[in-house]
């Protein structure tokens, strides 16, 4: 299916065109059909001779019904313009124009009615003249008169091939129905309405109302007058509700995938047509179906920041307008850029952010966005409207890889720095790193971990850090006797001697040179493969005073190199004290 909207001056025959296109009217209230003007909002649809279903939202043209014209407009993609012939342009012609222009929508036909009371060449030529410095510059154009049926089938082909220019939605996106209608049904319970631009309801699906945050179930769904158990973007779709009241939702309102949207009540926007320099400070921002009063703060030129309540349902990219109701004017059609934006509390703040806003395209590509925010959380991307692909860094959360790379020589300098200064620490602890990186997460930190940089025990060391020479010098001469007698660890004196330490051989294991068990037992690191190699041979299982034979040593060595074996799991100690070495599979 595809939607349009129709736009022009009041009483030049959009509902009329609609009825003799559709053979429905769209006037539905006794009201608009008693002063043959068009209110609120209508709908009628049809099927086009090469199959296309096309449906319409009809909206006034009357200046006192703008807010709902906006309405009808705000999520279509495309629409027919009307000016009748005997009137050419007219003041709501301009402010439809505008209005559409504000929000770029760029595909459409220039319909010139009322082709049998006068010439349609002038006011056809007219307002292509008007439409040329806006987005419907290209349009087509058209006479018709709805009266005699002249031009119906030529404006039908000219559908068709408007409708076939239309770029196809993303049925897996994220639904968002802007609601233009609530009523209710006898039998049936609460019914919303409106244009759905994009993504796939079904019945049972599970929607959000926004900005309420109410849960509710879809119970029916129907779509041109069909009931149905699945839609998809585009349509006009009519959906039956459980779990809401009718006092829980009205026109403006949004029905939502959970999680999808970020509700914010401040948005930091690219302004368009910015020449008048006399912006008021408060405007109403229009967007869907959806109106707010917003107070409006320049950032530069070119940008603003608009805060508004309630809540809407935005995502970057989306486009809306800004109007003057008071002037009965649209003063700027906006791009949301940021909607979740920094305080601007230090001076200079403003300024740095209108440059920053510079940069940004209004687009959700998720470099941009990565390298914009540094560092976020998946979900609170999409939530913002960007299609996410790469992996994250650490849990859920995503990096830009320039920031992230940044991060990494960072800590890098800052295990270095802290070595430096504290020689003889057991390394960088992991909290106080990300505090100095100013990181929200101690995972953060831990994924940054990478050789030569090594996490233990809470603590960052650099491997292959390098040892002050009298350390240097003494942990050759422990390594020399080790070498020789790989379980002869050299007594508690004998380190005294060569002012080894708790400190100081705690900073020789860190650096992977030795191997400290219980009580200063010091060995080489790789004596427990050495010893488990040894006890293999031995007839399974073994006692300690084996074990300490085989190792050619004494039990103040072999003692606590077998509760070390036994922690790895790679003896097991059986309940009469002996051991076995555990047989892996394979091995």
């Amino acid at each position: 299916m595809h939607v349009l909207a129709t736009a022009g001056h009041v009483d030049h025959g959009k509902s009329t065109l609609v009825r003799a296109l559709t053979g429905q009217n769209p006037d539905r209230l006794a009201e608009e059909r008693r002063r043959n003007m068009t209110i609120d909002l209508g709908f009628a649809w049809t099927t086009l001779d090469a199959g296309q279903k096309i449906a319409f939202v009809d909206v006034p043209g009357h200046a006192d019904f703008v807010p709902n014209m906006l309405a009808g407009i705000g999520p279509v993609p495309a629409v027919l313009f009307v000016v009748a012939a005997d009137e050419g342009w007219m003041p709501q012609s301009a402010e439809h124009l505008a209005a559409l222009d504000a929000l770029q929508v760029r595909h459409g036909l220039l319909v010139v009615t009322r082709s049998d009371l006068a010439d349609p060449g002038p006011a056809g030529t007219q307002a292509l003249a008007k439409m040329r410095t806006t987005s419907l510059r290209h349009v087509d154009r058209v006479a018709v008169s709805s009266t005699t049926g002249a031009g119906l089938e030529q404006l039908r082909h000219h559908l068709a091939e408007l409708v076939r220019d239309l770029a196809p939605p993303d049925a897996s996106g994220p639904v968002r129905l802007w609601v233009d209608r609530v009523f209710t049904v006898r039998g049936a319970g609460l019914v919303t309405t409106g244009t759905l631009p994009q993504g796939t309801v079904e019945v049972g699906d599970e929607l959000v109302v926004a900005p309420r945050g109410i849960r509710v179930k879809v119970r029916g769904i129907q779509t041109l007058g069909t009931q149905t158990s699945t839609t998809r973007g585009v349509a006009r779709v009519a959906l039956n509700l459980r779990g809401l009241g009718r006092d829980d939702i009205r026109r403006g309102d949004a029905l939502l995938t959970p999680r999808r949207f970020l509700d914010t009540t401040v948005c930091d926007v690219r302004l368009h047509h910015t020449g008048d320099a006399r912006m008021p400070k408060t405007l109403m921002l229009h967007i869907g179906a959806a109106t707010r009063a917003v107070h409006v703060r320049p950032l530069g030129t070119e940008a603003a920041r608009l805060s508004f309540a309630p809540a809407l349902p935005l995502h970057i990219g989306d486009r809306a307008l800004l109007r003057d109701p008071g002037r009965h004017r649209i003063v700027t059609g906006v791009t949301v850029l940021d909607v979740q934006p920094p305080e601007l509390r230090r001076r200079g703040a403003a300024t740095l952010r209108a440059r920053q806003l510079a940069t940004l395209s209004g687009t959700q590509a998720e470099a941009q966005e990565l390298a914009h925010r540094r560092l976020v959380r998946r979900p609170l991307l999409e939530a913002m409207g960007v299609r996410v692909t790469s992996a994250p860094v650490a849990a859920d959360w995503l990096a830009d890889p320039g920031y992230w790379q940044e991060m990494a020589q960072r800590l890098t300098v800052l295990v270095s720095d802290h070595a430096a200064a504290q020689p003889y620490s057991d390394g960088l602890p992991l909290e106080t790193a990300r505090q100095m990186l100013g990181l929200p997460e101690p995972a953060l930190v831990a994924a940054l971990v990478e050789l030569p940089l090594v996490l233990r025990q809470g603590r960052i060391v650099h491997q292959g850090e390098k040892l002050p020479e009298p350390l240097a010098t003494a942990v050759r001469q422990v390594r020399d006797v080790l070498q020789r007698a790989p379980f002869r660890a050299p007594e508690a004196q004998d380190l005294a001697g060569l002012h080894l330490g708790a400190r100081e051989i705690r900073r020789v294991v860190r650096a992977g040179l030795l191997l400290c068990l219980e009580e200063k037992v010091v060995l080489m690191p790789d004596a427990p493969q050495q010893a488990l190699a040894r006890l293999a041979l031995l007839e399974q299982p073994f006692t300690v005073s084996e074990a300490t034979r085989a190792l050619d040593t004494t039990r103040r060595v072999s003692l606590p190199l077998l509760r070390h074996l036994d922690g790895q799991g790679l003896t097991l100690r059986l309940d009469d004290n002996r051991r076995e070495v555990v047989r892996r599979r394979g091995g």
